[in-house]
């Protein structure tokens, strides 16, 4: 049976169905980037508030710019915006809903001045981003925004017809100022630290240069709320169209499946009101820093601990590695001895059970996640995710073997062969000119330290070398698995 409104109330009672009216919902957020993240995340909690009978002005409407955007406009719009989500759990049972709270799609390509509309439309009252971090074109070095690429330029341009989000969200704005409406609140929910000042500084500054009195008003009465958002939700494997129709013989063309834990930390910062978040599970908050410190450097962190050693000793599915008995030590060992103490204090969260749900979650056969992705572009992650642990263990004369040794794990992968003499197919923006260090550190073990842009001056301290190349060495002697083991005691 095919997923559309007319054929809700036919399917299968296994499937809960949105229980409210969608004919009346009026549109207040606009999304862009509407991908299974944002369909397992932030839609889901709508969905939650109109299920119980609330947020019927806050409906979505979804916005696309990018070529490979009008797939998911196709799916939504054959199936009246409905999609199934199905939370996978660890002992392989599913969980499946079917989403009402998207109400609408509109790709920009197709007709830009629909967006403008609904983004100047005084109904609109918050503009959401899940587009990635490349979305928001910022230099990963400075910060800053950088207004070099052609589709930029092309936007800049005077008259022209936008075509980025830049583009279209702040022409939306420049209407808005022009009308005397009040500006929308700019959401961003992608994984970046610091999501909410990110986004302050790349619209702000696109707003300069368009206009400066226009960039002056953005800064001074747009809300950019930082946000930390986390639900491992892979890529829609091409199998799960399939599994949904044969558990449930409905046929959706885009489904999602999503891992049971999730989590929404969210600066309570809204130029012209929110939905009640805080009644679906939203952690509504101040500051936002601390949980994001925590997920930097517990979660990310470990993914990192997990990757390399687990990558060398044969395990290509993260489940595989993370039930693995001395892996599991050697994280808990991470997580408790050197990544706890440089935190700050999280309020609300017990540190001790979020750590066993972390490995719990990395267990989740269900879910299918790969160590290749974790892999891919340490060159931005161990600077972000690992190397401030080290510092601040450095700095407060603490524990720094697990740290250290994820560092040499990275090294050892970055010469690009296994343990098995089989290639490896390295992900990484540095890989040209990380990879040739890598392969001296056999005769040199700090080669792959003396790259300064990446490491600093780490190579520079003693205690910190010590441990990185006893770790070295042992991968040598013993191979990566004996190593995890040895480190986790």
């Amino acid at each position: 049976m095919p997923l559309r409104a007319a054929t809700l109330r036919e399917l299968d009672s296994r499937i809960a169905t949105p229980a409210y009216d969608r004919t009346g919902i009026s549109t207040g957020i606009v999304h862009f980037g509407v991908g299974g993240f944002h369909r397992a995340h932030q839609a889901m909690y709508l969905d939650r508030l109109l299920s119980a009978g609330d947020a019927r002005e806050w409906g979505i409407c979804g916005v696309g710019v990018l070529p490979a955007d009008q797939r998911m406009r196709d799916a939504l719009r054959a199936q009246d915006d409905l999609y199934t989500l199905s939370v996978l759990a660890p002992d392989g049972s599913w969980t499946t809903r079917v989403i009402g709270s998207i109400v609408e799609y509109l790709y920009a390509p197709d007709d830009p001045e629909a967006v403008l509309a609904k983004l100047a439309d005084p109904a609109t009252r918050i503009v959401s981003l899940t587009v990635t971090e490349g979305g928001y074109h910022f230099s990963a070095t400075t910060g800053a925004f950088d207004p070099d690429d052609p589709a930029i330029q092309a936007d800049l341009a005077p008259n022209a017809v936008p075509a980025t989000i830049f583009g279209l969200i702040i022409e939306g704005l420049a209407r808005r100022r022009a009308r005397g409406i009040a500006p929308f609140t700019v959401l961003s929910c992608d994984n970046i630290e610091g999501n909410g000042h990110v986004a302050r500084t790349t619209f702000g500054t696109f707003a300069r240069l368009r206009n400066p009195d226009l960039g002056e008003w953005v800064a001074q009465e747009v809300c950019f709320p930082n946000s930390m958002v986390d639900r491992i939700t892979p890529v829609t494997p091409p199998s799960a169209a399939a599994e949904v129709e044969r558990r449930y013989g409905v046929v959706d063309r885009w489904p999602v499946v999503t891992e049971p834990f999730t989590q929404w930390v969210l600066e309570d910062s809204f130029t012209l009101g929110r939905p009640d978040y805080g009644a679906v599970g939203v952690q509504l908050v101040a500051d936002v820093a601390p949980y994001e410190l925590m997920k930097l450097r517990l979660l990310n962190a470990s993914h990192q601990a997990l990757a390399y050693f687990g990558y060398l000793s044969g395990y290509r599915l993260v489940h595989d590695a993370a039930q693995d008995p001395a892996f599991r030590r050697f994280l808990l060992r991470y997580m408790d001895s050197e990544a706890t103490p440089t935190l700050l204090p999280v309020p609300g969260v017990d540190l001790d059970q979020y750590k066993q749900t972390l490995i719990e979650r990395f267990a989740n056969p269900a879910i299918g996640d790969t160590v290749a992705r974790l892999c891919a572009e340490s060159s931005d992650r161990i600077p972000k995710w690992v190397l401030p642990v080290i510092r601040n263990r450095l700095a407060d004369d603490g524990e720094i073997t697990c740290a250290a040794a994820i560092v040499a794990s990275w090294a050892r992968y970055a010469e690009g062969i296994d343990e098995q003499g089989q290639p490896i197919d390295i992900v990484d923006r540095l890989h040209a000119r990380l990879t040739p260090l890598a392969r001296r550190q056999r005769e040199d073990r700090t080669a792959f330290l003396s790259d300064r842009s990446v490491f600093g001056d780490l190579i520079d301290e003693p205690r910190f070398v010590r441990a990185y190349v006893a770790t070295l060495d042992s991968l040598y002697a013993n191979g990566a698995r004996a190593t995890v083991a040895k480190l986790a005691g």
